[in-house]
């Protein structure tokens, strides 16, 4: 679908943020949950690269414009409620202002979230 459909598609939240889950395309690992505008998403669009909107600072950011690590576009999709953005990319570097590839380290342990031991029914 061409760009206009696709940003007309999409279903901002009251503060006019949608969110943007960042996948790696060749790993298929999530790296990062940010929030983009209209003007992020149109910007991420027209440049191939990561554009989100950041809330502490309410501005427009450019993923790497700072630290080098952007991230190149390679498909955006949305969820089949309009209201959820998923990122494929091409990272240039880590994902995290930590420095880590992934956002996403933290992770439950001892069968908290999956198996006959969690307790399902």
């Amino acid at each position: 679908m061409d760009h206009a459909t696709f940003l007309g598609l999409v279903r901002y939240n009251a503060d006019g943020l949608v969110p943007c889950v960042v996948q790696a395309a060749g790993s298929l690992e999530v790296l990062m949950v940010a929030y983009a505008n209209d003007a992020a998403l149109r910007a991420t669009l027209k440049s191939g690269e990561a554009h989100f909107w950041s809330r502490s600072r309410r501005e427009l950011w450019h993923k790497g414009g700072t630290s080098g690590n952007v991230q190149r576009v390679v498909s955006a999709r949305l969820d089949c409620d309009h209201d959820t953005v998923l990122l494929s990319v091409e990272p240039a570097g880590p994902a995290c202002h930590t420095g880590a590839v992934s956002c996403f380290r933290d992770e439950a342990s001892g069968g908290a979230a999956t198996g006959p031991a969690a307790g399902g029914g």
